[in-house]
């Protein structure tokens, strides 16, 4: 099944330039050299997921307008439908993670969170758990993604837990062809469905054959899996992680654009381009935008980065002293304060630096999850649960003013 998405794909929309923070709206940001290791000059798709999950609660309005202030090519939600019938954007089953659920319905935090009617979900704050500055973002409708998206910056709609929702292939063709901002994305070539559940994808492409569909899967299969997949899917979305040449080779003769998910650093973003693939989803669309364009990704950076990680040490992960841990360094050729510097994974787990860490050039600076004893090379968050994926993280560093600094993936 050739694709429509074959003639945009040498054509990547130029970035905005600006330097966002957590506690203010992207502002213009001055321009600067390209870094060293400059991108491929035919640059993939860049997508931003959830919006854009890096830099505003994910799957919220505030995550929409900057996926399209980076001025990438897509930006991605998840839809499912509310106990009356209502499709909602929200990635997770349960709203524990990123509502205040546990605030406004106690005994339902756990609940999956189809069970909630649309007007249960309005009342429940999905924007606090990021920063004070997104207090009172709500759950969005479906269609408030369409608001917010334009013929430069179109949508990825991942239908999500199929099975929790039934019906939901069908409403969501249904609002595609009906609605009239949709349809104008739509003829734009501006949409693209995508989803795990093969099943419910087959069941898509029936109700929809004219709407782009992905397939999505933890690992590409193998060539006759693709070529079955080729029968009712345009592309076929993976984990950047476990990708290589010979996957990327074996999509492309299935006749499949190849896209990868969740590439957030510019390391990792290269590492896609260098394989060849057609598509990068990130939660950091901004940044990435600027990096494929030749532009610093972290105009606004003191100097200090995320040099490492140590996410599953020998023995416990948050044993004493030696348990998981990241690594900071002072880049600059000037002394950094990195006191109340903040550390958040993909999943919103945040680590601090404590007060009087002034580091020196070339000095670093290891943040533990666990207990320990502080020093000046070493400094304890105290904490008895792990926050690093041991397989691999992707973890944002920010100043304590909100600065977005540099964003690590291992």
């Amino acid at each position: 099944m050739p694709s429509r998405l074959t003639k945009t794909l040498t054509s990547s929309a130029a970035a905005a330039a600006v330097g966002l923070t957590l506690f203010a709206a992207p502002a213009a940001a001055q321009e600067a050299e390209a870094p060293a290791e400059a991108a491929a000059e035919t640059s993939p798709l860049i997508i931003g997921h959830r919006g854009a999950a890096g830099t505003a609660p994910e799957n919220t309005v505030a995550a929409f307008k900057d996926g399209r202030a980076s001025g990438a090519d897509f930006f991605e939600i998840d839809v499912q439908l509310s106990k009356d019938g209502v499709p909602f954007l929200f990635h997770d089953d349960t709203p524990a993670r990123t509502t205040n659920v546990e605030e406004v319905f106690p005994e339902r935090a756990k609940d999956p969170i189809t069970s909630f009617t649309w007007a249960e979900l309005q009342q429940l704050d999905a924007g606090s758990y990021f920063g004070d500055k997104f207090e009172g973002e709500r759950i969005p409708h479906l269609d408030d993604a369409a608001e917010a998206a334009t013929l430069n910056t179109g949508v990825y709609i991942e239908i999500k837990s199929p099975k929790n929702s039934p019906g939901v292939e069908q409403l969501v063709a249904d609002e595609l062809r009906t609605d009239a901002k949709w349809k104008k994305l739509v003829a734009a070539d501006k949409i693209q469905v995508l989803g795990f559940d093969e099943a419910s994808n087959r069941k898509f492409a029936e109700i929809a054959p004219e709407i782009e569909l992905q397939q999505l899967s933890s690992t590409v299969p193998a060539e006759s899996v693709l070529e079955s997949w080729a029968t009712f899917a345009d592309s076929v979305g993976t984990n950047y992680r476990t990708l290589t040449e010979q996957n990327v080779a074996d999509a492309k003769a299935a006749g499949l654009i190849i896209g990868v998910y969740t590439a957030n650093s510019p390391e990792a973003v290269q590492h896609a381009i260098d394989l060849g693939v057609d598509a990068v989803t990130g939660d950091f669309p901004i940044q990435t935008m600027r990096y494929v364009d030749g532009r610093k990704p972290f105009p606004a950076s003191t100097g200090i980065q995320i040099a490492g990680a140590v996410n599953n040490p020998a023995g416990d992960d948050v044993q004493a002293e030696t348990g998981e841990h990241v690594v900071l360094r002072n880049s600059a050729d000037h002394s950094v304060d990195a006191s109340g510097y903040i550390l958040r994974d993909a999943a919103n787990n945040i680590l601090t630096v404590g007060e009087g860490y002034v580091l020196e050039p070339g000095a670093e600076l290891r943040v533990y999850t666990g207990p320990g004893t502080n020093s000046a090379e070493a400094y304890y968050n105290g904490g008895d649960a792990n926050v690093l994926n041991n397989t691999g993280d992707s973890i944002a560093l920010w100043s304590p003013q909100g600065i977005l600094q540099d964003v690590f993936a291992n």
